[in-house]
């Protein structure tokens, strides 16, 4: 790891007059940097420390929100190994069901299911679909395209098994946040390129991570020491998650790179703060070249990772809404009364 995570985040005495953050968004920022206050720097930690830290800094922003009708943990078998997954359901229900596939963030190394327990409930309960949680091998213990097969491995896996457990394997799509969305966005690359491109109904992307280059704007702006997520923390996780320098040539591993015709229909929802934003303008527009169906919306003064503060966060809510309702849309799900 390299820069300490968000620490820095909160300067004394709350948000400048100017603060570009939303008031609810600043918020959360300032709770998680004084948070991280409790632990020692980044640098001397670990990877299982800075990852159990983590999970216990993120814990009380997992905490409330959708009940569900049933959550179970299973394991798909896949070419790399067995994968835990965890299926929830919103609803009980004797049909079948479609189902989101949803890959976290943490740049490939941090996070877990638990930590993005409450952003897969939320996606369920509004969607009304199921939510597929897929617990895939970290960096750097294992390196790129692990991680990626293990993903795709589960979207084989249900479009073969999902009548048995319940899913409509007819209407399946796929998602995740930051490097949950790179690995996404990948799995349809990598199916399409098998012979498999109708797997996959769509793709719901969050403040995705689409290629290891920045802008010099991005890296000055919301790139910087003090934001939620920092230039040098991204240059950390690249060097975590790539086997060695030349893989971030591959489209697989930097999908804007990639050549995108024939990718199903895509939902990129971003934050103004973040220095990833630029990512989700430049792959929307790429997507779109490509003749691929696409939605994309910036959410002003959202950082990355704000969907984690729907507790607190009227923007959070806000984009959730946004995406199940494409989501319920992309997988032919009917509007409930009031939705």
């Amino acid at each position: 790891m390299t820069a300490d995570p968000i620490r820095s985040a909160a300067g004394e005495g709350g948000p400048a007059p100017d603060d570009p953050l939303d008031p609810q968004i600043r918020q959360f920022v300032t709770a998680m940097a004084q948070a991280w206050t409790r632990y020692p720097p980044a640098e001397k930690l670990s990877i299982g420390e800075m990852r159990r830290i983590a999970e216990e800094i993120r814990e009380p922003w997992r905490r409330g929100g959708p009940v569900m009708a049933s959550t179970d943990e299973l394991i798909a078998s896949t070419a790399r190994g067995d994968v835990r997954v965890r299926i929830y359901r919103p609803i009980a229900a004797d049909n079948l069901q479609p189902a989101l596939i949803y890959v976290h963030g943490g740049g490939w190394t941090l996070f877990s299911l638990d930590t993005h327990d409450r952003v897969m409930r939320e996606l369920a309960a509004r969607a009304r679909v199921v939510v597929v949680g897929v617990d895939y091998a970290l960096s750097p213990e294992v390196r790129f395209p692990f991680a990626l097969h293990q993903v795709e491995g589960v979207a084989r896996w249900l479009h073969e098994r999902g009548a048995t457990l319940g899913i409509d394997s007819s209407r399946l799509a796929i998602g995740g946040d930051s490097a949950g969305a790179n690995l996404s966005a990948a799995t349809c690359l990598l199916l399409r390129d098998n012979g498999m491109p109708h797997v996959l109904n769509g793709m719901l992307l969050h403040y995705g991570c689409y290629s290891n280059e920045l802008s010099d704007q991005a890296i000055n702006g919301y790139g910087a020491e003090g934001n939620l997520l920092t230039s040098e923390e991204m240059t950390g996780f690249w060097k975590n998650y790539l086997a060695n320098p030349e893989d971030a040539l591959d489209p697989l591993a930097t999908p804007l790179r990639a050549r995108l015709e024939g990718l199903p229909p895509a939902c990129l929802l971003s934050a103004q703060c973040d220095v990833l934003a630029e990512q989700s303008v430049a792959f929307a527009a790429r997507l779109r070249a490509a003749g691929v169906a696409v939605l994309a919306t910036e959410y002003p003064g959202a950082t990355h990772s704000f969907l984690e503060a729907v507790s607190i966060a009227a923007v959070a809510d806000v984009a959730l809404r946004d995406g199940a309702n494409w989501l319920r849309s992309c997988l032919g799900v009917a509007s409930a009364e009031g939705a």
